[in-house]
């Protein structure tokens, strides 16, 4: 090669350099903070991509996503939302109910905060109000804990009625005094006992299903919480394990073999959160976006279950599910 070539050559890949590293430094940043794991379940990382694929973000190709949980460890919550603030994220998408999204408000007043699936969110404080949430957090609601009620009507029709029923609630969960006065409330109205036993990780879950065990529980119902979604395939073997006929917010746990889910699709709610980010990231503001609500709730029956506890679901609950496991 002629110098003269390899000087032109040269200079060309210099000049080419930084503007390749300049592309890879201006690709937005987002931060994603989990209650749970870092690692995000199937039913919100798939929900999550489709809604930024939506909005024409792509993980790794348009798009950098900076992942942080805290694994059931509450307290861990406000130091992780202080790093993704550091780190200054074009957008913190939250995961895992209200307690991510409050960390995530406590630490930034400015950063875009888009939650998914969370109960409630003005009562919690995460928005002035569902139309105009002003501020600098919007994202949908889930409608979780306000269907405990018709979850525990559900369980009533599929247990006997002289025997104690169960739920399980986390003992971390923002408003978890309400839920549970709710829950008893809910159950006198139906003219049925029911035990509610606090929770708060894995090893207490099952600790509470043995306690459930030894009072005979026909059934338990298990809250729309994400430390329980965390532990599904455990709270799921623990009531096949003991026999009882569980009732779960939504329909992945009916998937990996519980009875019967009832709730808003999950992975819908992650996946209008991905859409929110990518339009945030495209100039719009949060005070801007009204919080979604669901449309429609859905019912799951895994009636290999039903057969596996020997119990016959009522044709009329059969009638109106939107999916049956055979």
């Amino acid at each position: 090669m002629r110098r003269r070539e390899f000087m032109a050559l040269l200079s060309g890949a210099v000049a080419a350099w930084p503007r390749a590293v300049r592309a890879q430094q201006f690709l937005p940043l987002i931060g994603v903070l989990s209650s749970g794991p870092a690692k995000l379940r199937d039913d919100q990382s798939g929900g999550l991509r489709r809604g930024l694929k939506e909005a024409g973000f792509v993980e790794g190709e348009n798009l950098t996503i900076l992942y942080r949980g805290a694994d059931d460890q509450y307290d861990r919550l406000s130091a992780l939302a202080a790093e993704l603030v550091s780190r200054s994220v074009a957008v913190i998408a939250t995961a895992g109910g209200p307690v991510a999204a409050l960390a995530a408000k406590s630490a930034t007043n400015t950063i875009p905060i888009v939650f998914a699936a969370v109960s409630d969110p003005v009562k919690s404080g995460l928005v002035a109000s569902l139309n105009r949430p002003g501020g600098n957090v919007t994202g949908n609601a889930g409608l979780t804990i306000e269907l405990d009620a018709k979850r525990l009507e559900l369980l009533s029709e599929l247990t006997s009625t002289p025997r104690v029923i169960g739920a399980l609630v986390n003992t971390n969960r923002p408003g978890v005094e309400a839920e549970e006065h709710d829950l008893l409330a809910a159950a006198k109205k139906l003219g049925r006992e029911l035990v509610v036993l606090r929770t708060d990780n894995g090893p207490s879950i099952e600790a509470a299903f043995a306690t459930l065990a030894k009072r005979d529980i026909a059934g338990v119902l298990v809250g729309a919480d994400a430390l329980f979604n965390d532990h599904r395939q455990q709270v799921v073997s623990l009531a096949a394990r003991y026999a009882m006929a569980g009732v779960y917010p939504w329909r992945e746990y009916v998937s990996a073999g519980g009875l019967v889910s009832y709730g808003a699709n999950l992975s819908e709610g992650y996946r209008l959160s991905g859409v929110y980010v990518g339009r945030i990231l495209k100039g719009e503001k949060p005070a801007d976006l009204p919080v979604v609500q669901p449309e429609k709730f859905e019912l799951a029956i895994n009636l290999r279950t039903a057969k596996m506890l020997g119990l016959a679901i009522p044709p009329a609950i059969i009638a109106r599910a939107d999916e049956v496991i055979e």
